[in-house]
């Protein structure tokens, strides 16, 4: 079992990036499990370490847009969007380079990635001779962290280092975009609203299915998921349907009458879907701590990143088993 240390101490990262180990490091979107993208053998822990599917492709980090051009081919679509979104949380689904081994991308000939936005990682790639990938650090399945302390609570005693960079501002995942014969394809929705796309190309996007062997993170149907049972719908009449279990409710900006206070859980007094986003990992994280048979959670608005927050509640929903 390895002693798991939290520290702000960057060089302490890269020296064990460099050692082919793996480091939790902050984004902007969730905290990463990182290692050298271009080292099967570094990979293969970020695997080992999260007991994640090796079926299910990795996304790789880079620290600019111009080096996203070693590692795979740009289309004029892709690089606009690059050029607007990025660095941020937007992940493009690009045809590999050779130099992208076949384990980061499960042998699909493409590749996802990304330039973070978090000052932290930003540093860290600049630092560094190779990209990394780096999907969420947790364990494979369960909800992703936004802090380091998260982190720490599911891979402790499996990775050697987390580098703390607070909490990550997005919240969720980033959105997973690809162009292919001229249409744009949405393989997941994340912390770039998909109307902000769309604004941008002039072009409506076509909406991937959820696969049973995913061609990019994110894209199985139980993903997510507190240990608690979730419940997503219209909280009075799921309330009436499990009036006899201990329940704690996730709501937008709503407070429920005649629910205790501390039972309650709002994301977001202002109305704020991009607050609720930041919010949503931590506190169903907190109620899965608690002793609580079940959570229920509303339906977010279907706009903006409330698509995003409606898909983590459904894919974490889809995990239970009662």
């Amino acid at each position: 079992m390895l002693k798991t240390i939290i520290d702000t101490d960057i060089r302490k990262a890269i020296d064990l990036l460099n050692a082919n180990e793996v480091v939790a490091i902050p984004t902007e979107t969730v905290y990463g499990l990182a290692a050298n993208a271009l080292s099967e053998e570094a990979v293969v822990k970020i695997f080992e370490a999260k007991q994640r599917p090796f079926f299910n492709p990795l996304i790789v980090h880079v620290s600019s847009i111009d080096e996203i051009d070693l590692y795979a081919e740009m289309d004029e679509i892709s690089r606009k969007l690059a050029s607007c979104f990025m660095p941020g949380p937007l992940t493009l689904l690009l045809p590999k380079k050779e130099l992208v081994p076949g384990i980061v991308t499960a042998g699909s000939t493409k590749v996802a990635i990304r330039v973070p936005q978090h000052h932290i990682a930003k540093s860290l790639l600049q630092q560094l001779d190779f990209p990394i990938a780096a999907p969420s650090a947790n364990p494979f399945g369960y909800v992703s962290p936004v802090t380091a302390k998260h982190v720490y609570d599911g891979l402790n005693g499996k990775i050697h280092y987390i580098l703390d960079g607070g909490n990550s501002n997005v919240g969720v995942e980033s959105t997973i975009i690809e162009v292919e014969n001229e249409q744009v394809i949405l393989h997941r929705v994340g912390g770039l609203a998909i109307e902000e796309i769309e604004n941008v190309i002039g072009i409506k996007l076509i909406r991937k299915k959820t696969e049973k062997n995913p061609t990019t993170s994110g894209q199985l149907k139980s993903h997510y998921a507190t240990t608690t049972d979730l419940i997503q719908g219209n909280i009075q009449e799921l309330l009436q349907q499990h009036s006899s279990k201990k329940i704690a409710i996730i709501s937008f900006k709503k407070q429920y009458p005649n629910i205790a206070d501390q039972d309650q859980y709002i994301l977001s007094k202002e109305g704020s879907l991009q607050i609720a986003a930041q919010n949503l990992f931590h506190v169903m994280r907190i109620l899965d701590e608690k002793d609580y048979n079940l959570i229920l959670t509303e339906i977010f608005p279907n706009e903006g990143l409330g698509v995003a927050i409606n898909d983590r509640l459904y894919r974490a929903q889809s995990s239970q088993k009662s």
